[in-house]
């Protein structure tokens, strides 16, 4: 098969990517070339930017079994990979958000696939909510764009909807920032409170997925959450890090506004106490798809297992507050 990936080689196009080079498919990366990449001499690489006129330039005319899509983030970027890729794939997955839920008005805990449709809620007032408002309501262009594409031709395109992704390759270094704190001894600030509800999805659970969905046919058209089973509290998530990294974690509930005051960012100290964090059902990808989630203890443990034996010299993003953060618990 061979296989095109545009974007994500940071995190979960590499992991993709490794997976099919093992078996034995033919992979082609198109992206800006900015980073580099293990990968070697297994894959084609293609340079470009997929905002401008690199897109067609470097792919028109290119023939691939599949296009998995990790850089699509607006209507736009689905109308022209509609138009590029029609009579040139066999199927076309987007990696698409469970934030095309919380833009919606009453977005219910957990959103299923049919609650897609209905009004969306207005643009808010601050810079960061109409930020994270905006990346779901392009997204849903985005999708929208791929719906009608194959309402009128038929292009083979399934959509993705995930949450916060866990996994050994974090970019954003999300786990890290908590296993840093234990390790240190100090409390760990936790805006908005210990008893949040997560559901996340782990990388390695994502990469199945798709390579087992590439070619299906009756996934054109569809589109489908991804997550795994537990929901987690906040606390029991982190007591279970804290537990495999031989750590009794304190934590330390406070306002996101009080963190604010002090001149602190709540969501670099602590990325999962935000308020734009999808909450997604996986029941449908489960009956249709054969989808099974590898369980939260186990994967998480892999991410821990890969922390201790290559630990990272620097410290994640935002650990150079640490100072301020323990004077705001009272330490």
């Amino acid at each position: 098969m061979k296989v095109l990936l545009i974007g994500g080689n940071r995190f979960l196009g590499h992991e993709l990517a490794l997976r099919l080079c093992a078996a034995s498919h033919a992979v082609t990366l198109f992206n800006r070339g900015t980073l580099a990449d293990s990968l070697g001499a297994r894959v084609e690489r293609l340079r470009g930017d997929r905002t401008g006129s690199d897109f067609e330039r470097v792919l028109g005319g290119r023939r691939f079994d599949a296009v998995v899509d990790f850089a699509a983030f607006d209507g736009d970027d689905g109308r022209r990979a509609a138009a590029l890729f029609q009579g040139q794939v066999g199927h076309y997955v987007a990696i698409s958000t469970g934030q095309v839920y919380l833009v919606r008005q009453g977005c219910p805990r957990p959103a299923r696939e049919a609650d897609y449709d209905g009004p969306l809620m207005d643009e808010p007032q601050t810079e960061y909510d109409r930020g994270q408002w905006a990346y779901g309501v392009q997204k849903r262009a985005l999708e929208d764009e791929l719906q009608a594409a194959w309402d009128k031709r038929r292009f083979p395109a399934t959509r993705l909807r995930i949450p916060m992704v866990n996994g050994e390759r974090d970019h954003f270094r999300r786990i890290e920032r908590y296993l840093w704190r234990m390790l240190d001894g100090g409390p760990i600030l936790l805006p908005g409170g210990a008893a949040r509800v997560t559901r996340h999805v782990y990388s390695g659970a994502l990469v199945k997925s798709v390579l087992g969905l590439l070619g299906q046919q009756a996934t054109f058209g569809r589109a489908y959450n991804l997550a795994q089973d537990e929901t987690p509290t906040l606390r029991e998530l982190l007591g279970t890090l804290g537990a495999l990294v031989g750590a009794a974690p304190r934590f330390v509930e406070i306002e996101a506004d009080a963190v604010r005051k002090a001149g602190l960012d709540p969501l670099v100290l602590s990325p999962f106490s935000g308020e734009w964090m999808s909450f997604v059902d996986p029941s449908l990808a489960k009956a249709e798809l054969g989808f099974r989630h590898e369980p939260l203890a186990s994967y998480l443990d892999k991410i821990v297992t890969s922390f201790l034996a290559h630990p990272r010299a620097e410290p994640p993003p935002g650990y150079e507050t640490r100072e301020a953060e323990l004077r705001l618990a009272g330490v």
